[in-house]
């Protein structure tokens, strides 16, 4: 698993991997009786693309948990881009299949996923800490103490 800063992202505004066509028989998805078809490496892309991750803030920090079942840490990537967006992303490879295999049943999915979430001004982005747990990576993003303006009280004559 690698922490990496990036610069340059490209549609600031979409932040998820989201086809808003899938399942349409003329959107961009994988049949192949579609007007817009897609390449094989978009469809493997689309058939896992939709990890799972909840994003909680607590008074010290956000976190981040991702279901990534059967993934090791060197196979998912925790980056930040442009100073404030978080991508989380990785690959499942699809199993070897041998010439003696009869399979029954296919319904794991496998392929590339990709999540983007912007955080907040105070994220300390240089201090991310990612792990892995039972098949579940933990990005935890401190935050930096917001600081409140002094009270005076004020006399009032008269």
């Amino acid at each position: 698993m690698s922490l990496i800063h990036r610069g340059n992202v490209f549609d600031p505004f979409s932040l998820d991997l989201l086809d808003p066509f899938q399942g349409f028989p003329f959107g961009s998805g994988s049949s192949s009786g579609s007007l817009f078809p897609r390449t094989s490496s978009d469809s493997e892309t689309a058939a896992f693309a939709g990890a799972r991750i909840d994003w909680k803030e607590t008074p010290e920090a956000h976190v981040f948990k991702a279901d990534v079942p059967g993934l090791k840490k060197e196979e998912v990537k925790v980056e930040v881009e442009d100073g404030n967006i978080l991508q989380i992303s990785g690959e499942r490879n699809k199993e070897q299949e041998e010439k003696t295999d009869k399979w029954h049943r296919m319904e794991r999915s496998s392929g590339k996923f990709l999540r983007r979430f912007r955080l907040p001004e105070n994220a300390k982005t240089e201090q991310i800490k990612a792990s892995m747990e039972n098949g579940v990576l933990i990005v935890t993003v401190p935050k930096e103490e917001i600081q409140k303006p002094d009270v005076k009280s004020i006399q009032i004559s008269g």
